[in-house]
């Protein structure tokens, strides 16, 4: 098994409020992002997820700031393959791979955004994911290949090699590539070509079944890389109490049910199929498995703020090590205010979870 990674979130949007953060002064500055990603370092983090979308700064040069400005952050760089050209997005960042000394890790996403804003075309979904199969691919090969060739149904090249290439570390090759998504399409890219498959904060159960069927289809894809490992994206209210936790996540959503901190509806994630089984799991009761509460959801909340680990320190350390007993070995956890719960997760909650955080 691989060893474990623990990642916050940083927000990277222009306007404030996301997911109900009251921080109003310096928000969307690189000064605030970069207390943000220094808080986690100073905290036991290894890094954190930066957030992605048209009208957001763009999360590779907020990356290539934040690791300057810290010394063993690693950002988990989100960005669409319709955005960018696999060769032009390996030669970026294999540069900042080797600036850094191979703190660089990378968050694939399919799902649609703005598209037309930044001149995509591809919005089917059949033809998203075989474009991000490519995409993957042919990364892949432009960190760890010279004098490349490839002629796909999506992206081309003809004798590239990438100059520099990642930074040279035993314990992985190239930067490791995230990618998340639940339908049959997503899980087979996932299986082929992905190195750890990010999952949405489901049910014990759910998540065993799924994590099975990635390593069928990892079989069946004929994957010729490292077995896919496993990560969970996901909210996690700590409290010094369970009771304060529970009454603080209650007063959350009561907070959402009014349009205060209400998540908004971006790009495809009301017909999304991960999106659509976490709405399903607000039907089936409040509080899944040990302290889940799949509540949030049906206020607005999406992705990581659809379910949320709530309860004490000790509480949501328990579900999460149920989770790494299912094999999954990548975190990426958060909550609102991001400064302060970035401080509390990673002082009260890591170094519960082993190995102990140093």
């Amino acid at each position: 098994m691989s060893q474990q990674e623990f990642l916050c979130y940083i927000p990277n949007t222009v306007e404030p409020g996301h997911r109900g953060d009251d921080t109003t002064t310096g928000w969307g500055s690189i000064e605030y992002s970069t207390g943000l990603a220094r808080t986690a370092e100073e905290h036991g983090w290894g890094g954190a997820l930066l957030g992605t979308g048209w009208g957001r700064p763009d999360t590779l040069t907020v990356a290539t700031a934040l690791a300057a400005r810290t010394t063993n952050f690693k950002p988990l760089i989100a960005i669409r393959p319709g955005y960018w050209h696999p060769a032009n997005f390996a030669s970026a960042a294999a540069t900042l791979d080797q600036l850094s000394r191979g703190r660089v890790l990378v968050n694939i996403v399919s799902g649609l955004d703005n598209p037309a804003a930044y001149g995509d075309t591809r919005v089917d979904p059949a033809q998203r994911y075989a474009r991000t199969r490519e995409f993957l691919h042919l990364t892949r090969r432009l960190w760890t290949e010279e004098n490349v060739t490839f002629h796909g149904e999506h992206f081309q090249v003809t004798d590239s090699t990438v100059a520099p290439g990642p930074y040279p570390a035993p314990e992985r090759p190239h930067p490791t590539l995230y990618f998340g998504g639940a339908s049959e399409a997503a899980e087979r890219v996932a299986a082929a070509e992905a190195d750890v498959q990010l999952f949405w904060g489901e049910p014990l159960e759910g998540l065993a079944h799924r994590i099975a069927r990635l390593k069928t289809l990892s079989q069946q894809e004929e994957r010729r890389h490292r077995p896919l490992e496993f990560g969970l994206r996901i909210t996690t209210l700590v409290r010094d109490t369970t009771e304060e936790a529970w009454r603080d996540a209650e007063a959350k959503v009561e907070k959402m049910a009014t349009g205060a901190g209400e998540t908004a509806w971006t790009g495809n994630r009301r017909t999304a199929v991960g999106q659509q089984r976490l709405f399903d799991l607000a039907r089936r009761g409040e509080v899944l498995d040990t302290c889940l509460y799949t509540t949030p959801g049906t206020f607005g909340g999406a992705g990581a703020a659809t379910t949320w680990l709530v309860g004490s320190p000790t509480d949501v350390a328990t579900a999460l090590k149920n989770y790494r007993a299912l094999g999954i070995t990548h975190f990426v956890l958060s909550d609102t205010p991001y400064r302060e719960e970035i401080a509390r997760i990673g002082d009260q909650l890591l170094p519960l979870l082993e190995p102990p955080r140093v």
